[in-house]
Formats: C-alpha cells, sequence, structure tokens
C-alpha cells in the first residue's frame, strides 16, 4: 500500500524532469545506454548525448548523439547522481 506522502509519476513526467541530466535506457537487444537526455517526444523517441553504449555487458563505447526510438525501449532509469 503507498504511503500518502508518495506521488506517482507520470512517464512524460519523468522525462521533462530528467532533461539535461542523465540517464540509463535499456533497448532490445541487450543494448544499454547512458548519457545525458536531450530530447523526447510523444512516443518516447529520445535523443541522448555522449551515450556510452553497452551490449551483452561489454562497452563499445561512446556517441556524441543518438536517437534511441521509443518502441525499442525497455526501460528508462534517471541515473543516481543526479538530483531532482
Amino acid at each position: 500500500m503507498a504511503k500518502t506522502s508518495e506521488v506517482a509519476i507520470r512517464p512524460m513526467e519523468m522525462l521533462r524532469k530528467s532533461l539535461e541530466k542523465n540517464i540509463m535506457v535499456e533497448v532490445r537487444s541487450k543494448r544499454v545506454y547512458s548519457g545525458i537526455l536531450e530530447g523526447y517526444d510523444v512516443y518516447m523517441n529520445l535523443v541522448i548525448r555522449n551515450a556510452s553504449e553497452t551490449i551483452n555487458d561489454e562497452n563499445r563505447g561512446i556517441h556524441q548523439r543518438i536517437l534511441v526510438r521509443g518502441d525499442n525501449i525497455i526501460y528508462v532509469s534517471p541515473s543516481g547522481g543526479d538530483e531532482n
């Protein structure tokens, strides 16, 4: 049971609050990207800057800017080091 002080956050609100902050995104094919969220749209397409790419737990390098299609996303998580 949820506490009265807990407030449910909607997905688009979470993305809005995560703009210009570090996020981690897992997509199909066991790929994980972490970097700074530059933008998003209503389809949850994400633009990520300085994106570190990991495939099957192996670091594949850093991309200056990537676009992640929303229909490939398994989850999006704000990274731990940022303040809200």
